[in-house]
């Protein structure tokens, strides 16, 4: 079984100096979405899912639209909501997110005053992932090592999402322990693509990462965080 990251493109946060909320591409992000969609659309997928939010959904309709693809939203993959800083001051959001930089490991928890903590947003990704994979026949064995159940494994499922969401699903098949600062254990660039696939081990499955935050198929100049 083969699951495939993609991380949206880059998005416009701030407009006239103001924060937005859920934004959408700017036009480099669209030529980012453009050449992924020429990258991945030689490749089969049983499956394309979609974050709820503008950025990757966007990022998802060119591939979407050369596959003759419906789209196909999945809840689960939002990304850590914001405190609601939509059309406040941009330097707000930037000096809330220097003061988290400065906080203590175990602080980094609480995440962003007003917003979703970090801790409920990594149970929100591992329930929303094993609810998932449990629907489509991919379950932890009952097992102290990250040791699977894959009913299908050729299954092949794309999804489009966000930095954080891609790194704790990444980390939550490999069986890794969360951190609050997954964004930065995992550098995932703007349209850049991951790849997780199971491996058999004595009966069983375990995943293994194939490929992380790979943007070798966009141009120099278009390789944005």
């Amino acid at each position: 079984m083969e699951i495939v990251l993609v991380r949206h493109g880059e998005p416009e946060w701030v407009r006239n100096g103001l924060s937005v909320g859920d934004p959408p591409l700017t036009d480099r992000g669209h030529e980012q979405a453009r050449i992924t969609a020429e990258h991945l659309a030689g490749e089969h997928f049983d499956e394309i899912l979609v974050s709820p939010l503008q950025r990757a959904r966007q990022t998802a309709a060119p591939l979407l639209q050369q596959l003759d693809r419906p789209e196909v939203i999945a809840p689960w993959l939002h990304e850590i909501r914001d405190p609601g800083w939509d059309g406040g001051p941009a330097e707000k959001a930037e000096q809330a997110y220097a003061e988290m930089r400065r906080m203590a490991p175990d602080d980094r928890w609480h995440g962003l005053e007003g917003g979703e903590s970090v801790r409920d947003f990594v149970d929100r990704i591992h329930n929303g992932a094993e609810f998932f994979l449990a629907e489509r026949g991919v379950g932890r064995d009952d097992h102290e090592l990250p040791v699977w159940r894959v009913r299908e494994p050729g299954a092949r499922i794309l999804l489009f999402a966000h930095a954080g969401t891609n790194s704790v699903t990444i980390g939550h098949l490999l069986g890794l322990v969360p951190t609050p600062w997954e964004w930065d254990r995992f550098v995932i660039g703007h349209c850049s693509v991951s790849r997780v696939g199971s491996i058999e081990l004595g009966g069983a499955h375990t995943f293994s990462l194939r490929r992380l935050a790979d943007d070798q198929h966009l141009p120099a100049a278009l390789r944005t965080r």
